[in-house]
């Protein structure tokens, strides 16, 4: 198995690559540079480097155009046409840009998000990956076993005995702790502490709280073996990730979907949380992590 997790089987990786050997040359699109854009944190800036560094290899010159933010920032970047596509989240796009509520099944998110998406702004989701960085809550092997917490609907139980750690909007967000009071009942914490997104884990480490906001391809869940609490009653939506692309990009390039889309199987959970971790507690850069996976899988 590769260090980076469960990738696609042996044939289907013979496919895939058999399928970037006959996609036709990007030579003639280098007189225009492709512009990719990422939002501000880690897993956003190794998707990017994934996304830029495939389509270079195949002949696209890239530009990138990294730590824009937010979501609306990069959104606006987007339909502005300062960039020619990013990486999103389905979850995001349902809930933060399209304003509606949640959808449990995945493949009904997708093809939601993704038909609003082409007639609200003429922008293209192209094939998601399977992992899926949706939120959770995290706790350590010690604190599930003390308090026998391994479902929300347990944590819900047990919270007056417990202490939260939480980044600030994740307190008043309808998708965040108001939304699993709704949805659970119970979760009234014992305490409730507010850090730093970077800071979290480190406080759960130390004791200073029980359980945290987490995300699903966070690399601490790997590194420091974590518990994720699992979400019961299906109460967030999926989080898969893709590219989002101008239409009149694809127009222009149109070869550049079906590189993106064979890269895609290959980033699964475990391979995302692996990424993230070299990053986050190897301190590699981006660029270096997503060298060394593509590499690996002979992607670029």
């Amino acid at each position: 198995m590769s260090a980076f997790g469960a990738v696609p089987k042996r044939n289907d990786v013979l496919a895939m690559l058999a399928s970037f050997a006959v996609l036709p040359s990007c030579a003639h699109h280098a007189g225009r540079s492709l512009s990719i854009g990422a939002k501000n944190f880690t897993e956003e800036l190794v998707l990017g480097e994934l996304y830029a560094q495939t389509l270079e290899a195949r002949g696209f010159r890239v530009t990138r155009k990294f730590d824009l933010g937010g979501t609306q920032v990069a959104m606006e970047a987007l339909r502005r046409g300062d960039i020619d596509l990013y990486p999103e989240y389905t979850g995001t796009a349902l809930l933060s840009v399209l304003h509606r509520p949640p959808i449990a099944d995945a493949a009904t998110l997708y093809a939601a998000v993704k038909r609003a998406y082409k007639e609200q702004y003429g922008l293209t989701w192209l094939t998601p990956a399977p992992f899926n960085d949706t939120q959770a809550l995290a706790t350590t092997r010690a604190v599930s076993q003390q308090y026998g917490v391994r479902t929300l609907t347990q944590t819900a139980r047990a919270a007056p005995q417990l202490r939260l750690g939480a980044i600030p909007e994740f307190t008043t967000r309808p998708d965040g702790l108001p939304g699993l009071q709704k949805a659970y009942g119970g979760f009234r914490f014992k305490d409730i502490k507010l850090f730093d997104i970077g800071l979290k884990y480190t406080a759960l480490e130390s004791g200073q709280v029980d359980i945290v906001v987490a995300f699903g391809t966070d690399g601490q869940i790997e590194y420091d073996r974590l518990v994720l609490l699992a979400d019961d009653k299906h109460f967030w939506p999926s989080y898969q990730v893709a590219p989002v692309v101008r239409d009149d990009t694809l127009a222009a390039m149109p070869s550049l979907a079906a590189h993106l889309n064979a890269l895609a199987p290959f980033l699964t959970d475990a391979v995302m949380r692996r990424l993230n971790g070299q990053v986050d507690r190897e301190k590699m850069d981006p660029a270096d992590a997503a060298h060394a996976f593509l590499r690996e899988h002979r992607l670029a």
